[in-house]
């Protein structure tokens, strides 16, 4: 990541923290390097299964023309976090799904991190480019489909593994 993109991301991504300045030291100078963000007022996080998360932001990043929201793995927790756009009304159904909406926290990474047990397997890119959610609801049930043939299960959206879906959405003008 060059220093103008990798200084781009941190000034976004900063931007969702209470403090923006010790934000970008901690990722800078910190102990850690990782701070806490507020989910809800930029963007929304959808957590979905290490696995089903893996194979996703894999699609996702082969898909032309499309650039990818942030993407940021969890190995201790074994999840995978999308960025969205915030959008309250919208409803996410689906097995292991969880959408991090206004009043939710994240733990993140400095945008440059792409090693660790938290690391962005899409980093910002510091233009607020994140995954459209129509997109990610697509990608969401063609992994499970395959996953699901896979590992030998009954075809998706029978009672043992259902698909993944986006309900509630308000419609623009609303």
């Amino acid at each position: 990541m060059a220093l103008t993109e990798w200084t781009r991301s941190m000034e976004w991504l900063a931007a969702a923290s209470e403090d923006p300045r010790a934000c970008k030291n901690e990722w800078q100078n910190g102990r850690t390097g990782v701070t806490l963000l507020a989910a809800g007022r930029f963007w929304d996080v959808l957590i979905v299964p290490e696995e089903l998360g893996l194979r996703v932001a894999a699609l996702l990043d082969e898909l032309p023309l499309l650039a990818p929201g942030p993407c940021l793995l969890d190995a201790r927790r074994h999840h995978v976090g999308f960025f969205l756009p915030p959008e309250p009304e919208t409803v996410w159904i689906g097995t292991g799904l969880r959408r991090l909406s206004k009043g939710a926290w994240i733990a993140a990474p400095a945008p440059h991190c792409r090693w660790g047990a938290l690391r962005w397997l899409c980093p910002p890119d510091g233009t607020g480019t994140l995954t459209m959610p129509e997109v990610l609801e697509l990608t969401l049930q063609r992994s499970v489909n395959e996953l699901s043939h896979l590992q030998g299960h009954p075809a998706p959206g029978s009672a043992a593994l259902p698909l993944p879906t986006l309900a509630g959405r308000r419609q623009v003008g609303e």
